[in-house]
């Protein structure tokens, strides 16, 4: 079976409306559907590679693409996780993981989209804190970062609810023009004092030598509102 030789198959994030894995390849052929519908207004532009701006017939076959460079690539020492964001089975969204160097700086990155129709009912607060609950709860992460255009003000309501705070800006070019890029910083003791979403871990043990954690600290994974195992 695929889960022996590649666990990170098996692994699962459950809160009270969501479930975060791996899609299949039938699923990313879902999720190429939904990006292709619009996951932002056409005068806005949230991700720093406008990936977005693809006609749909190369935005597809990219979608799927890129999740499967995305595994195809994945080491201890640089890796990053795009999990399908399902809501009573239906595939609403992707939520990222990223880390490099993990084992040493015990640091995650993380990113999301959702798709149009599924966006301000706060699913996209849900799965950031799944994903952080991953990190802190699960793999013994210190820090968590994100990032996010100074104008999407969604993005920054939910870093903002889960305990973020500023970590600088940074000057890039998008579409042709000057943005600005907040920079945001999430410690272990802000994630704890913010941490409300309960999140069901399942999975992960098999995967932690995949994501250079398997020398997390002894009890990380036994923090409440998580099953590891």
């Amino acid at each position: 079976m695929l889960i022996d030789h590649w666990p990170l198959a098996g692994l699962r994030l459950r809160t009270p409306r969501l479930e975060l894995r791996l899609p299949d390849d039938e699923e990313l052929a879902g999720l190429a559907e939904l990006a292709a519908a619009g996951v932002h207004p056409p005068a806005e532009m949230p991700f720093v590679t406008p990936w977005t701006d693809q006609p749909p017939e190369k935005l597809r076959p990219a979608t799927i693409q890129y999740h499967w460079g995305a595994r195809a690539a994945l080491t201890p020492e640089r890796w990053e996780l795009h999990l399908g964001v399902f809501e009573d089975g239906r595939l609403v969204g992707t939520q990222s993981l990223m880390a490099n160097d993990f084992a040493v700086l015990r640091e995650t990155n993380s990113g999301s989209w959702l798709g149009l129709a599924h966006q301000g009912r706060g699913i996209g607060t849900e799965m950031r804190a799944a994903v952080l609950e991953l990190a802190f709860a699960g793999l013994g992460a210190e820090q968590a970062i994100s990032a996010a255009m100074a104008d999407n003000a969604g993005s920054l309501r939910v870093s903002a609810k889960l305990g973020y705070q500023d970590d600088g800006i940074a000057r890039l070019v998008v579409r042709g023009r000057a943005v600005t890029e907040r920079r945001l910083r999430l410690t272990r003791d802000r994630w704890l004092a913010h941490r409300r979403t309960p999140v069901e871990i399942s999975g992960l043990e098999p995967c932690l030598a995949l994501l250079g954690a398997d020398g997390r600290p002894a009890g990380a994974a036994a923090s409440a509102g998580s099953d590891a195992g």
